[in-house]
C-alpha cells in the first residue's frame, strides 16, 4: 500500500506526505510483525496459508501461499524494524533531494518483495520475491541515475545477481523435474528418497541432491556477495546511504543465508555442497577483512565488513549450525545497520564527503554520532556483553569443536577475520574521529570548518539511538531464545542430521579457547591504534624519506589490497575477450558470413541461379514446378538428417521440421526482402 500510494499519488500529496505514508505503513507492518512473532515464536504456533492455485496440470502443481513458522517470523521482524528505522532515517537524509517520493516508493516496494521472499511456502514464490529484490535493488543503486559510476554500479550488480540466478533457475528445474511440485513441504520430506540417484550433467556422473544443493549454494552466493561474486556489493555504495543500510547490509544480502537455512532440510544430505559452504565461507571472511583494511571510502570499508560478516553466517551453516548463522544473522542486521547509519551522518555532516583522509577531529563536532560508531564497532568486534558477542564468538567456538581438518583450518580463518575486524574498525574510528592534524597531502573538513555546526535532524537520530539500544542488550536478551537447550523455537524449520549435531561439544571448550578471540582482538586494536598514530606522526612531521623503504613497502601492500586483488581487473578482462571472441568469430564469421550467406541470401541466390535456367530453358512450366518439389523434397530429407543425426539429436524428433525446411527454402527470399 505504501508503494502504491506513494507511486501514484505522490505528486499530489506532496513529499512530506510520501515521507508521512511510507512510514505510516512500516509502522503498521512492525506492529503486526511483532504479533507474529509473538504468537509463531513464543506461542509456538506455526501458520500455513494458501492463497491460490497457479496452474496444475497432470502431476505438477504450482500454487502461492505463505508459510509462517519461526524461520520466516524472525526474519519478518528484522525486516519489518529495519525497513521502518531506514524510512524515518531517509526522512531527514533524503529533505533535500527532489525526487524522495520516488525514494520512498522504491523502499516499500523492496520492502514488499523481502516479505513475499521470507514468507513463501514453495519455490516459485520464493523465485519472484528474489527477483523482485534484485530489481529493487538496480533502481535503488541507480537512484542517481545522471552519475555515471551509479549506473555502472546498477547494472554491475544486476549481472552478477543474473549470473547466481542462472544456477538458482537449474536448480527450480531439477527440483520440479524429480518432485513434480515446488512446494517446500512436500519437496523437504520426500528428499531422503533421492540420496543415491544419480544423473549426468556435462558429461559427468552426479548424485541429484549434489548437484541440487551445488547450484542452490551458487545462486545464495550471488545474492550474499561471495568471493567471486562479491564485486558487486562494495560498487553498490554509490547509492544513497539508506539504500546501503537497508538492502545491502541488513537485508537484501541476506537472503542468500535465508535460503541455504530454509533449504537445510537439502543441503543436509549433500557433504560436498557442506564442504564448499565451509570453505567459501571462511575465505570470503578472511579476503573481505583484508581488503577492508586498505579502503578509504568509508561505505566501501563497511561493504567489506558486510562481506567477512556474511562469510562467518555461510561457514555456520556449513558446520550444520543453522540456528546460530541465523542469530549471527538476526545481531548483524542491528550493529551494522547502526554502523551504516552512522556513517551517513558523517557524510551528511560533511556535505557528502566519503573520503576518509579528508576527515579527522570530528568527536568535538558529532559527539552522539562518534557514540554510535563506538558501539556498533565494538559489536562487530565481538566485544564482551554487546550484541555481537553472543553469535559471534559462538561460531568459532563450534567451529573449534568439530575436530576436522577442515573445521580447524575454518577456525583459524575466522580467528584471522575478527583480528581484521578490530583493525578495520579502530582504523575507522582513527580516520573519522581521533586524528588530531590533518596530513600535508590532505586538509580535513574540521580544519576548514567545512560541515554543519549540529547533529543530525531528529528522523535521524532516532533510527540511530534504537538501533544503539539494540546493539547493546538485544543479544544477551535473546540469546537463549535462539541458542538455549531446550527450546522449541525452530522445531521444523530447520533440519540437522544427527552425525552432524555439535553443540554438545561447544561446551567442553577450553576456557583460554573460548576468551581467545576477544584477547586477540584487544590487542589487534592496540597495535593498529599505535601504528597508525606513528605512521601518521612521521608524515606530519616530514620524515617520509628516512623511512622511504618502509612507507614503499606500505604503498604496494595497500595499493594490492586496495583493488581488492584485481577481481574487477580480471573479471573486465575475461568479458572483453568473451565480447571480442563473440563479434569475431560467431558473429561475423558464423552468423554473418556461415549462416546466412549459406542460409537465406545463399538459397536465394542459388534458386534464382536456378530459376532463369530452367525458365528460359525447358519450355514447359509443369517441368520447372517438378524440378522444385523434386529438389525442395530432397534437400528437406537430407537437411532433416543431417540436423537430426550430426546438429541436435534428441531436440528434433518430428516430421514437421521437414515442412519448415521447404517452406523456408521456397520463402527465403520474400523473408530477406522484407
Amino acid at each position: 500500500m505504501g508503494f502504491i500510494v506513494t507511486a501514484l499519488f505522490g505528486r499530489h500529496i506532496g513529499r512530506w506526505g510520501c515521507c508521512f505514508i511510507s512510514v505510516f505503513y512500516l509502522f503498521l507492518a512492525w506492529i503486526l510483525s511483532g504479533l507474529i512473532f509473538y504468537e509463531v515464536v513464543l506461542n509456538d504456533s506455526v501458520a500455513l496459508i494458501h492463497l491460490y492455485t497457479w496452474c496444475a496440470f497432470e502431476a505438477y502443481n504450482l500454487s502461492f501461499g505463505l508459510l509462517i513458522d519461526s524461520l520466516s517470523s524472525v526474519m519478518i521482524i528484522i525486516i519489518t524494524t529495519i525497513s521502518f528505522l531506514v524510512h524515518l532515517y531517509s526522512v531527514g537524509y533524503m529533505s533535500a533531494d527532489p525526487y524522495v517520493s520516488r525514494f520512498m516508493s522504491y523502499l516499500s516496494l523492496f520492502t514488499f518483495f523481502m516479505l513475499v521472499l521470507v514468507t513463501s511456502d514453495n519455490f516459485l514464490q520464493l523465485f519472484i520475491g528474489w527477483e523482485g529484490v534484485g530489481l529493487c535493488s538496480y533502481l535503488l543503486i541507480n537512484f542517481w541515475f545522471t552519475r555515471v559510476l551509479a549506473n555502472k554500479a546498477a547494472l554491475k550488480a544486476m549481472i552478477m545477481n543474473r549470473i547466481a540466478d542462472v544456477f538458482f533457475t537449474l536448480a527450480l528445474i531439477l527440483i520440479l523435474v524429480e518432485f513434480k511440485t515446488l512446494d517446500f513441504l512436500i519437496v523437504f520430506n520426500l528428499i531422503p528418497f533421492l540420496i543415491d540417484e544419480k544423473m549426468v550433467f556435462l558429461g559427468i556422473n552426479f548424485l541429484k541432491i549434489d548437484l541440487i544443493s551445488f547450484f542452490l549454494l551458487i545462486g545464495a552466493m550471488g545474492k550474499s556477495a561471495q568471493i567471486g561474486l562479491h564485486t558487486w556489493l562494495p560498487d553498490a555504495m554509490e547509492g544513497p546511504t539508506p539504500v546501503s543500510a537497508l538492502l545491502h547490509a541488513a537485508t537484501m544480502v541476506t537472503a542468500g543465508v535465508f535460503l541455504i537455512i530454509r533449504c537445510s532440510h537439502i543441503i543436509e544430505y549433500s557433504e560436498f555442497t557442506l564442504f564448499l559452504l565451509v570453505i567459501f565461507g571462511g575465505m570470503t571472511s578472511l579476503f573481505a577483512g583484508l581488503v577492508a583494511l586498505f579502503q578509504y571510502d568509508i561505505k566501501k570499508t563497511i561493504a567489506y565488513s558486510t562481506c567477512s560478516q556474511l562469510g562467518y553466517m555461510f561457514f555456520s551453516c556449513g558446520l550444520s549450525n543453522y540456528n546460530v548463522a541465523i542469530f549471527h544473522l538476526f545481531n548483524h542486521a542491528f550493529f551494522k545497520a547502526l554502523l551504516f547509519l552512522s556513517a551517513g551522518s558523517v557524510i551528511h555532516a560533511l556535505f557528502d564527503e566519503q573520503d576518509m583522509r579528508r576527515m579527522g577531529k570530528l568527536i568535538t563536532i558529532l559527539p552522539f554520532t562518534y557514540s554510535c560508531f563506538i558501539i556498533s564497532s565494538l559489536a562487530i568486534m565481538g566485544f564482551p556483553f554487546l550484541t555481537g558477542f553472543y553469535s559471534k564468538d559462538v561460531i568459532l567456538e563450534l567451529a573449534y569443536s568439530n575436530y576436522m581438518i577442515d573445521s580447524n583450518f575454518i577456525y583459524f580463518l575466522g580467528l584471522s577475520s575478527a583480528m581484521l575486524t578490530a583493525s578495520y574498525s579502530i582504523r575507522l574510528l582513527f580516520f573519522i574521529f581521533d586524528r588530531n592534524k590533518s596530513t600535508n597531502i590532505f586538509r580535513t573538513f574540521a580544519d576548514n570548518f567545512v560541515f554543519h555546526n549540529v547533529e543530525c535532524p531528529w528522523p535521524m537520530l532516532i533510527p540511530m539511538a534504537i538501533l544503539c539500544v539494540c546493539s547493546i542488550g538485544l543479544g544477551s536478551l535473546t540469546s537463549d531464545l535462539f541458542l538455549g537447550w531446550g527450546n522449541t523455537t525452530w522445531n521444523n524449520a530447520i533440519f540437522v542430521l544427527p552425525e552432524h549435531f555439535s553443540m554438545i561439544q561447544a561446551e567442553f571448550v577450553h576456557p583460554f579457547i573460548k576468551n581467545l578471540p576477544v584477547l586477540l582482538s584487544l590487542l589487534c586494536m592496540h597495535f593498529t591504534f599505535r601504528f597508525l598514530f606513528f605512521t601518521n606522526y612521521f608524515i606530519l612531521m616530514g620524515v617520509t624519506s628516512i623511512y622511504h623503504s618502509y612507507f614503499r613497502f606500505l604503498y604496494i601492500v595497500s595499493s594490492y589490497f586496495y583493488h581488492a586483488l584485481s577481481f574487477n581487473y580480471f573479471y573486465n578482462l575475461m568479458f572483453v575477450f568473451v565480447f571480442k571472441f563473440s563479434y569475431h568469430y560467431i558473429n561475423k564469421c558464423l552468423d554473418k558470413w556461415l549462416f546466412e550467406y549459406m542460409g537465406p541470401y545463399g538459397s536465394y541466390k542459388f534458386f534464382l541461379m536456378l530459376h532463369f535456367f530452367l525458365y528460359y530453358g525447358p519450355p514447359k512450366k509443369v517441368v520447372i514446378i517438378i524440378c522444385y518439389m523434386l529438389l525442395a523434397i530432397c534437400l528437406g530429407i537430407l537437411g532433416y538428417i543431417f540436423i537430426l543425426q550430426y546438429l541436435a539429436v534428441g531436440l528434433v524428433q518430428n516430421l514437421g521440421f521437414l515442412s519448415i525446411i521447404i517452406c523456408w527454402l521456397f520463402n527465403s527470399y520474400y523473408f530477406d526482402t522484407k
